[in-house]
């Protein structure tokens, strides 16, 4: 399994707040993609991945009117 610290952003709704929650921790899989789905389990869910340089993957998750973005950076 691979290794990757993931970064995890949430676009905070609230008007005149631009700030958003950021968290961080390191993970094992061999498909990015699919942990996130594993992650928003239950729920509707629509994913797209992007590739980055040295490996990183960064997947895009909208899920009950809120944006997700989950950045895969290799360790």
């Amino acid at each position: 399994m691979a290794e990757y610290e993931l970064v995890r952003e949430i676009q905070n709704l609230c008007p005149n707040n631009q700030m958003r929650d950021i968290f961080f921790e390191e993970v094992e899989t061999d498909d990015p993609e699919g942990y996130v789905r594993a992650f928003l389990k239950g729920k509707a869910v629509e994913v797209s991945t992007q590739e980055g340089q040295g490996g990183a993957v960064t997947v895009f998750a909208s899920c009950d009117g809120l944006i997700q973005k989950f950045v895969f950076t290799p360790l």
